[in-house]
């Protein structure tokens, strides 16, 4: 089960940060800035995902942007999540056209409703492009962008 997402940028400034059940404000600054300065300190040698106070951290680096999922649960893998943070990217590529930190930071409700298309309640409930799009598409043309 997905428990958080985190965008951050090489700076270690993060860009989005979604959570599921986490209610203290401290524990999640505390926690993300543990997760995020142990995932900027590693080389590219090492690999994608490694466990952190009982959570399973997976990520993944485009660009100027660390995608990085934080999972619980013995019976998640690793590489599904790999795939889920591509799917992610791909996704926000697609509805950006070569999506980049500022697409992040200025359109931060878009980028958390891709997410939430995707995300429910800590699962992965969609991952066709086409049907996570569908209805942003649609707010779009309602509001006439």
């Amino acid at each position: 089960m997905i428990r958080f997402v985190l965008m951050v940028n090489k700076q270690g400034q993060t860009r989005l940060a979604q959570y599921v059940n986490m209610h203290n404000i401290e524990e999640r600054c505390a926690l993300e800035a543990e997760v995020i300065r142990k995932c900027l300190s590693r080389n590219e040698s090492q690999c994608s995902f490694f466990e952190f106070r009982g959570y399973k951290v997976v990520y993944r680096r485009y660009a100027s942007l660390f995608f990085i999922v934080g999972v619980e649960g013995d019976d998640e893998n690793e590489l599904a999540i790999l795939e889920f943070i591509h799917a992610l990217v791909e996704t926000l590529d697609r509805y950006f056209e070569n999506v980049c930190e500022l697409d992040i930071m200025f359109n931060l409700e878009k980028a958390h409703f891709v997410l939430d298309e995707m995300v429910m309640n800590g699962a992965i409930i969609e991952t066709n492009k086409n049907n996570i799009l569908a209805p942003i598409h649609l707010l779009d043309k309602a509001s006439g962008l």
